[in-house]
């Protein structure tokens, strides 16, 4: 094994959802740096995985970053994994990859399973560009005032929710976007009680409140594109269309933006939805 922090997902779920080649790795390195080391062994023991086990998590102190710089330097493998899913996203980790790229030593990601893909690959929903948000803040006024900021973003946008906070979620998106704003709820990914439903704040806030197995799991929640409403005079709609019949349409909407004050993607919108 070359000398490397190796960065390797594991499965959301269902326990089948392993590369070879994560196997491969995990057998191989000399150390498995793991967030909780009680709840992978149960993954390493069903595949025969003996490799020495550690504790890295978000608490870890700045001397265990060195101690295992100091081994990937000494030309050890360590294997980085999460308790699911892609290490570093929404999880603790990027302390060790600085640790380890600080010193020049090699870094090695594997592709594997994220929740966060997985739903979007699933969820009807615009994914030529997105933004991944994760977990909000717990409290409902900080809360708010993240979504209130997320609305101006006008984009897919992914988030990461604990069962006993998912209805306050949904309550607070219906309050900010809307009760006719298109979510899709995913929860449970890969595991048998699996959910996956696209339909109107409403109708989700609803369903989720008349369904207590719906309130219980491991969610991700996807924000459709917001409809902003952009004033433009008929001199405005006029010019718009005269420069997008001679200019490509992200141009056209941001010359005309730039001339009204406007934003350009609200018009570019209107452009190719017309």
């Amino acid at each position: 094994m070359k000398a490397a922090l190796y960065i390797v997902p594991t499965p959301i779920g269902n326990i089948g959802d392993i590369t070879l080649r994560a196997l491969e790795i995990l057998k191989a390195v000399d150390l498995i740096a793991a967030e909780d080391t009680r709840h992978s062994r149960t993954l390493l023991t069903h595949y025969d995985i003996s490799t020495p086990l550690v504790s890295f998590h978000e608490h870890s102190e700045n001397r265990v970053v060195e101690q295992l710089a100091d081994r990937v330097a000494g030309g050890e493998s360590i294997a980085l994994i999460s308790d699911a899913g892609t290490p570093l996203v929404s999880d603790p980790g990027y302390a060790l990859v600085r640790g380890v790229q600080a010193r020049g030593l090699t870094v090695i990601p594997l592709p594997g399973a994220c929740a966060a893909i997985t739903a979007l690959s699933a969820a009807g929903l615009p994914t030529h560009h997105f933004h991944f948000e994760g977990f909000l803040p717990a409290k409902q006024v900080a809360r708010v005032k993240r979504l209130e900021a997320i609305k101006s973003l006008n984009t897919t946008v992914i988030f990461y929710e604990a069962p006993h906070r998912i209805v306050d979620l949904i309550t607070d998106m219906l309050a900010v976007f809307g009760v006719d704003h298109e979510i899709c709820l995913a929860r449970e990914l890969t595991k048998t009680f699996e959910t996956i439903r696209r339909a109107p704040l409403g109708d989700i806030r609803e369903w989720v409140l008349n369904d207590a197995n719906q309130q219980k799991g491991e969610f991700v929640v996807i924000s459709g594109l917001v409809v902003q409403t952009t004033t433009l005079g008929a001199d405005g709609r006029l010019l718009l269309a005269r420069l997008a019949s001679e200019l490509p349409p992200r141009k056209a909407a941001q010359i005309v933006a730039d001339h009204y004050g406007l934003k350009s993607r609200d018009l570019y919108q209107q452009l190719i939805a017309d």
